[in-house]
């Protein structure tokens, strides 16, 4: 199964709606969780299968979530 990635156009729509200087311990790369959001919304997986290429299936659960 082919991951998705989102194109640097559709980046530079979403990203200006991102939450910014959120508290924690460690971000993790944005672009790469909101790809995975869009990667699980497609394919139909459950959150868990969710690939780690993205991130941990709960930080992109998380962050869908939120």
């Amino acid at each position: 199964m082919a991951l998705f990635w989102l194109s640097d156009e559709g980046w530079a729509a979403i990203e200006p709606h991102l939450p910014k200087n959120q508290p924690c311990a460690r971000r993790v790369d944005e672009r790469r969780v909101v790809s995975g959001i869009v990667h699980v919304l497609k394919v139909g997986c459950r959150w868990c299968d969710c690939p780690a290429d993205y991130a941990s299936s709960a930080t992109v659960y998380n962050r869908f979530n939120r």
